[in-house]
């Protein structure tokens, strides 16, 4: 028990320290090059995050490789169409990509989705399976309206000069609510306040740069 405490306030610790740091950089606007160390946060994150996972299963992993897969393929899809989200653009902060869109997104869908359901079992561990993925899915509609706008500033992603269009945060929310339907009815007992503590640095982070955009 000692072990997985230490264990897990290490990871928050590291967690704190990286999004901190992120915020003075980018924030500042002193270093602004920092954005491009994205997608090696994004591992990081994932990897702490896995880490103080309580119990792998298939259940887990055939979780996580859907995130991967429906994430990534639904914004190929996405990117290529217009018919998803609504006609967007990825620019080169995301990394590597495929058929214009960046791979990382997957892992993006990964560590949200799964933060977002450990989360929602750790704050109502007795609601049915239905509740909670209805409830998953509004929590990452709310934090992708903090994302948007940072995440336009620093040119991760561009909605061609137009206002972002209401069917992003409808896909955004069917998108969500299958995924956490999923995993609710398959792990509901899945709590980890590593997770738990991502998901709120999350929201925290992408609420600050917002604000330091909008003051600056």
């Amino acid at each position: 028990m000692d072990l997985l405490k230490n264990k897990s306030a290490l990871s928050i610790f590291i967690l704190v320290v990286l999004y901190t740091v992120g915020i003075c950089g980018i924030g500042s606007g002193y270093f602004p090059n920092m954005i491009y160390l994205t997608p090696l946060n994004l591992l990081i994150s994932l990897a702490l995050v896995l880490w103080n996972h309580p119990q792998w299963s298939r259940a887990t992993i055939g979780f996580l490789l859907l995130c991967f897969v429906v994430g990534l393929s639904i914004e190929i899809i996405g990117v290529q169409t217009g018919l998803i989200f609504g006609e967007y653009q990825y620019g080169p902060v995301l990394g590597w990509k495929i058929w214009d869109t960046p791979v990382m997104i997957g892992v993006n869908w990964m560590l949200l989705a799964y933060c977002t359901g450990a989360s929602v079992n750790q704050m109502l561990p007795t609601w049915h399976w239905l509740g909670q993925a209805l409830l998953g899915a509004t929590l990452m509609v709310c934090l992708d309206i903090f994302i948007e706008p940072v995440a336009i500033y620093h040119q991760m992603w561009n909605w061609g000069g137009g206002p972002i269009p209401l069917q992003n945060y409808f896909a955004w929310f069917i998108i969500s609510l299958f995924l956490l339907s999923v995993f609710h009815y398959f792990q509901a007992w899945i709590q980890n306040k590593v997770a738990y503590y991502m998901l709120t640095i999350q929201f925290l982070f992408f609420w600050i740069l917002g604000l330091l955009i909008r003051i600056s």
